[in-house]
């Protein structure tokens, strides 16, 4: 379906902000098409400055579309995960050693549940940009702006020291009891069995739509064999036509010549 900008909104002065958002909801696929839709909608209003703003709007890649809907789909998760990047920060000025290791683990399960719902279809590249990106945004206050706005054409890094529980005496580990021991493999087989599940769903989704593209190029190879019989056929009335022609030619000439000879 073509792209159709607010042009309504275009009859007083638009937010370039209020595009962006239409635009970064799009997946990258439609971006470029709906980004010059929308230019060109602002110029014919007379926006010539926000026009050439809009234009200047880059294509996400497949890694920053992806973390860009945790704004739009699972705006809880993602409010979590930064709620807790602001506390390990906090903590980390603080010296807590208590805090920080708590809210290390507690990132380390948010973090974890969040990629696990924005990585689904995606290269492991893209997956592993995506992780990169959501740690960019716990570590750095100005990530989490950028992630929080839903508006990223490219994923984040942070090269900066990132908070960590501040290292300490050690108490002696207790060997887990029977109960946590159970609690622990049951949680982790559940682990695995939604890993193996998403797995299963992704595999189901790109295994149809194989299906459905060696469908579409049996059909279209089949069309393009017929049109190659048919334009066999084709050359070969041509060839016989231009024989014929040669023929007709060369008999017309030999008559003509008989003809003015004979007058």
């Amino acid at each position: 379906m073509r792209y159709k900008p607010a042009a309504a909104g275009y009859l007083t002065s638009v937010d370039l902000d209020e595009v962006a958002d239409r635009l970064y909801a799009l997946t990258p696929g439609e971006f470029t098409a709906a980004r010059e839709a929308e230019a060109r909608a602002a110029k014919d209003a007379g926006e010539v400055r926000l026009a050439r703003d809009i234009a200047a709007l880059r294509k996400p890649t497949v890694s920053a579309w992806a973390v860009n809907q945790a704004a739009r789909r699972h705006a809880d998760e993602l409010a979590e995960l930064l709620a807790l990047g602001e506390e390990l920060r906090s903590a980390w000025q603080a010296q807590d050693a208590d805090a920080l290791a708590d809210l290390t683990r507690r990132r380390g399960e948010v973090s974890g549940r969040l990629a696990r719902l924005l990585r689904s279809g995606l290269s492991a590249a893209a997956a592993a940009e995506v992780e990169q990106t959501l740690e960019a945004a716990v570590v750095d206050a100005d990530a989490a702006d950028q992630v929080r706005q839903g508006r990223l054409a490219r994923p984040l890094s942070y090269s900066g020291f990132a908070p960590a529980p501040i290292p300490k005496q050690r108490p002696k580990r207790k060997a887990p009891t029977k109960e946590e021991d159970e609690a622990a493999k049951a949680e982790e087989a559940a682990r695995r069995a939604r890993e193996r599940e998403e797995a299963e769903s992704a595999y189901q989704e790109w295994r149809d739509a194989l299906a459905l593209a060696v469908q579409e190029h049996e059909a279209r190879a089949e069309k393009v064999a017929k049109l190659e019989r048919k334009m066999a056929k084709a050359r070969k009335k041509l060839a016989e036509a231009d024989q014929r022609l040669d023929v007709t030619r060369r008999e017309e000439r030999h008559a003509r010549q008989r003809l003015e000879r004979a007058r």
